[in-house]
């Protein structure tokens, strides 16, 4: 696969015969993990994490400085202290103190693992006489090596479990227990789509009957399709005149299989597979009067749909669901242990490179940038958080197009750890709960306080309601594999 697609990118480019790593994550990625050559590697490590930083008419650093002057310009204007301040007033965090502190209590946990991942490499290169000292063009490729050593899952072995027809009976099932919904398909042709592909089931209330909306599944790839998944709302609830019901719709991208045989997908695409239907769920189950009140806040709209990930690692989906596709037998616990063991793999790696990206992001829109030198700015600050040399932010300051080509993310990187930790405590209090994951009662608390109250809720307000205090950061640090002692 990465070779054929090396070749091809060359071809693209005029260079049949020849190979081409392009400069993006998809490219550079995969070729620091698997290629041999260190002195290539080193040449796309540093070709990828100096872009936009190299002193020429695409340097950055300037516009950098330009945008976080003027933002902080603006917002004084309007009677804030910095731009993040103003940036999260409305957010689940409230105050970048709060964001700041949930970064900081991570960190050394992070820190600490990417000094035990580091020695578990280095003793790897050392016992193949490499005679190298770990740099970070070779991160990757040396995790991947203790990755085979300690927890060699074999992917194609898992897929023969994970039928895509078999998961979306899974989720429907999980639909029907946690928000007592019914999905009863819509005969082809009775419903207008876009594609003779989509596939569309009439969702009601279990008991009642009552009509909730329809649920599109768009599930295979084709030529001129958008590339991921991702969920979407034709129609969203609202009754200010009249009640309004839910037109929602999953999108993928999966290979066909051949006719008569089973879609066979990845684990990844198994947990995106549920993430995106938790997305429609909470278009689904939500109950606002108001249009306005249907969207979320930056730090808080991804957590429900990855709590949903946690269902597909449910015994009841396991033993039911996640069958091989010849035998029918359930996946075996053996292979099922080894996939929750491998979950903690390189989130040393993982948390550390995210967190320099989201801390820099908060120190940046809260400071004063008059005059910034970003670069020297970015060395700086990272010295100073005791960044490890082996590792470098997720995204460098010239090409964090998250907070600079937009004001989506801006003073908003954290949001992506701030749901992380939501979606740990509630999958705890799911683990407690006396029934498990298939508490009703739990099921009936989190179905209305964090799914159908939508925006018309104080997040904070919505959780505390849920789980009777608020979310603590310890429930993360245990799925991530990092010690919980001296955390609040």
């Amino acid at each position: 696969g990465l070779i054929k697609a090396m070749a091809a990118a060359a071809e693209e480019r005029g260079h049949p015969g020849e190979y081409a790593v392009t400069n993006t994550r998809s490219s550079m990625d995969p070729f620091l993990t698997f290629s041999t050559e260190r002195d290539l590697r080193e040449k796309v490590w540093r070709t990828y994490y100096s872009r936009g930083d190299n002193g020429d008419e695409h340097d950055n650093n300037a516009v950098v400085t330009e945008i976080l002057e003027l933002r902080n310009e603006r917002v004084h204007l309007l009677g804030y202290d910095n731009y993040a301040q103003w940036r999260l007033e409305n957010r689940m965090a409230k105050t970048p103190e709060r964001a700041m502190e949930l970064l900081e209590a991570v960190w050394p946990a992070a820190l600490a693992r990417v000094k035990e991942e580091v020695a578990d490499m280095q003793a790897i290169a050392d016992e193949e006489g490499a005679g190298i000292t770990i740099e970070p063009w070779d991160y990757r490729f040396y995790a991947e090596k203790v990755r085979k050593a300690r927890y060699d899952l074999d992917s194609d072995e898992v897929k023969q479990y994970l039928q895509l027809a078999k998961l979306r009976e899974a989720m429907f099932m999980v639909a029907g227990e946690i928000f007592n919904f019914e999905f009863t398909p819509v005969p082809d042709g009775k419903v207008p789509v876009f594609h003779p592909d989509v596939k569309v089931w009439e969702v009601t209330d279990k008991d009642s009957g009552k009509h909730i909306g329809l649920w599109y599944l768009d599930p295979y790839a084709r030529t001129g399709k958008r590339s991921g998944a991702w969920a979407t709302t034709y129609r969203s609830y609202e009754n200010f005149d009249g009640e309004q019901t839910v037109l929602a719709s999953n999108n993928s991208n999966f290979i066909k299989g051949e006719p008569g045989k089973p879609v066979l997908v990845s684990w990844d695409d198994a947990e995106t597979f549920f993430h995106e239907f938790g997305h429609a769920l909470h278009y689904l189950s939500m109950q606002v009067v108001y249009p306005t009140l249907t969207g979320g806040v930056r730090d808080y709209t991804e957590f429900q749909s990855q709590l949903l990930e946690r269902w597909l690692l449910t015994d009841r989906v396991i033993d039911n669901y996640l069958v091989h596709y010849e035998t029918g037998e359930p996946i075996p616990d053996e292979l099922v242990a080894k996939i929750k063991k491998a979950s903690t793999f390189n989130q040393g790696f993982a948390t550390t490179e995210y967190l320099a990206s989201a801390l820099m992001d908060m120190i940046y829109h809260t400071m004063d940038p008059t005059g910034l030198d970003p670069d020297a700015f970015e060395k700086a600050q990272l010295e100073r958080l005791d960044m490890p040399d082996e590792i470098v932010m997720r995204h460098r300051t010239p090409q964090f197009g998250h907070i600079f080509s937009g004001e989506g993310y801006s003073a908003g990187y954290y949001g992506y750890m701030w749901a992380d930790v939501l979606t740990s405590d509630a999958a705890e209090a799911f683990a407690e709960a006396p029934d498990g994951f298939y508490d009703h009662e739990l099921a009936r608390k989190l179905v209305d306080h964090l799914f159908a109250a939508g925006n018309s809720v104080d997040p904070a307000e919505a959780y505390r309601e849920f789980r009777g205090r608020d979310a603590r950061i310890e429930a993360l640090m245990r799925d991530r594999g990092f010690p919980v002692t001296g955390v609040n």
